[in-house]
């Protein structure tokens, strides 16, 4: 099941730039909260403060605290790698392992974490690709195509089902769609609607259509803050902050 994120006086930066400036926010399990705002906000930078990947960049340093359900993200003696195991990721480019088999892109994951007996990896590639709603599409070529032989929109439910491998208790998606056409940018969303029963999922997105499709709960920052959070339909409605209301209506951003 999905956990909760509670977020406290969250700062970031990369080198001398701060990025991210006193966020706070507490997020639902098993529900979609979609993070939008101007190109250059701290979107991106945000989503990955929650599963550490921010601190892999030796320039970024970061202050508050990160709470994924039991995880304290930044507690002194917390495991980044257990942290990322548990907090899945899924980029804006799709990026598959190129000379990885279907199978192998999977497997990957579960490898790493000690996974080696051969029914346990055949039943859970199986189910992983089946919620990626890949299943179907490659089952007969499992091992004979390579990850990178796919579309560009299977390519990226492919990275989807790689994350969901591992069991991670929420999944961050940055951009999924925005390299994607029409046809599989709705698989995606249609995805991330059926993810949400079994995991909670961050999503940031330009596209603002897509969140208010997608997601439950919308998150707006401009210039490093978290302006306004509420449900997704009070934010497109009726939002509370002036400036929210400019962006959504494009009068900026």
């Amino acid at each position: 099941m999905g956990v909760g994120i509670e977020v406290k006086d969250l700062n970031a930066w990369f080198g001398k730039a701060q990025i991210l400036k006193e966020i706070n926010i507490k997020v639902d399990p098993n529900a979609v909260t979609a993070v939008i705002g101007p190109s250059g906000c701290g979107k991106s930078t945000f989503i990955r403060c929650l599963n550490r990947m921010h601190e892999t960049n030796p320039d970024a340093r970061l202050t508050g605290s990160v709470q994924v359900g039991d995880i304290d993200v930044y507690k002194p003696g917390t495991d980044a790698v257990d942290v990322r195991r548990r907090i899945g990721m899924v980029f804006q480019k799709p990026n598959p392992f190129p000379t990885m088999s279907i199978y192998d892109n999977v497997a990957a994951g579960l490898r790493l974490n000690g996974y080696n007996k051969r029914h346990d990896l055949d039943a859970s590639v199986e189910h992983s690709l089946k919620m990626a709603a890949l299943w179907d599409e490659v089952k007969d070529v499992l091992k004979k195509k390579s990850g990178s032989s796919l579309s560009g929109g299977q390519q990226q439910r492919l990275c989807i089902a790689r994350a969901l491998a591992v069991q991670p208790e929420l999944l961050l998606m940055d951009e999924p769609a925005s390299a994607l056409d029409p046809i599989s940018t709705g698989k995606i969303e249609e995805l991330i609607f059926q993810l949400k029963t079994q995991y909670t999922v961050v999503i940031v997105t330009h596209n603002m259509q897509q969140a208010a499709r997608v997601a439950d709960f919308t998150g707006f920052f401009l210039m490093g803050k978290l302006i306004e959070f509420d449900k997704t339909e009070k934010i497109f409605t009726t939002p509370s902050d002036k400036r929210t209301e400019d962006y959504i209506t494009g009068r900026f951003g």
